[in-house]
């Protein structure tokens, strides 16, 4: 009985004084896996995007995230991918520093996009992504993520007329030879800077012209579409990009 006690007592004073919380295991202290991970067919690449962990796998923040690790799978399109947990059959396609990213990637805050150009019609493509800290510590890693290439549809034709107060495009496509049309994505860059991998639109434009308002004067502003077709597997993919074209603001006369 009075070891019982004894125990109960170092129980509640240890828990008063809060210095012993509940045990976390070590494999919980690594970086929990990126989320939202997402590929689609552009042109005749492939657009992976992820959003990085900021916690850990036990929901503690994190602060010495460092990079992500990317693992590939190619197979001819309609090979079983097998468990979803096996990694057999990938092999290290990208180590991504944070700090010094490569050409063919892009950051917006948490989120990080890549283009996969090695890649090839008729062939299936699946990717996995985890993330490291400073100390080299590997986390969780996402589930795979796969997309078939198949034939992308033609680009549209660009239109540019630049107005006073906005600047105003046209597109112009053909209809596709699979799939149908979902729209058109455009792209904005300032001349002479490269383009973002993200389109200015949040969803594919349905209309064949666009009004880009609220821009600087005195900028001139390069601009290139997509057509963006939905295949009857409910997968959205955009073509190569339509030729270039250029506006900005006109003074009023």
């Amino acid at each position: 009985m009075r070891t019982f006690a004894c125990v109960m007592f170092v129980a509640l004073v240890v828990t008063a004084c809060g210095k012993i919380g509940p045990l976390v295991y070590p494999e919980m202290l690594v970086p929990a896996a990126p989320s939202h991970v997402a590929v689609q067919q552009s042109g005749s690449s492939i657009k992976l995007s992820f959003m990085l962990p900021s916690k850990d796998r036990a929901g503690r923040n994190i602060s010495n995230l460092a990079g992500v690790t990317i693992l590939k799978r190619d197979a001819m399109a309609g090979q079983p991918l097998g468990c979803s947990a096996c990694t057999d059959d990938f092999y290290l396609f990208r180590k991504l520093n944070l700090d010094l990213l490569p050409t063919g990637t892009q950051r917006n805050g948490s989120l990080v996009l890549l283009l996969d150009g090695d890649v090839q019609q008729g062939r299936s493509y699946s990717y996995i992504v985890s993330a490291f800290t400073r100390d080299d510590v590997s986390g969780a890693a996402s589930l795979p993520i796969a997309t078939v290439m198949v034939p992308p549809p033609l680009p549209p034709v660009l239109r540019v007329t630049s107005q006073p107060t906005e600047i105003d495009l046209e597109f112009d496509g053909l209809p596709p030879m699979e799939g149908a049309l979902a729209g058109y994505n455009l792209y904005r860059a300032k001349k002479g800077e490269p383009f973002s991998y993200w389109p200015l639109n949040e969803a594919p434009l349905t209309a064949q012209h666009f009004s880009d308002e609220g821009m600087e004067r005195e900028i001139t502003y390069a601009y290139v579409a997509r057509t963006v077709v939905r295949l009857s597997t409910g997968t959205l993919v955009e073509s190569a990009p339509s030729n270039e074209v250029e506006g900005k603001l006109r003074d009023d006369e």
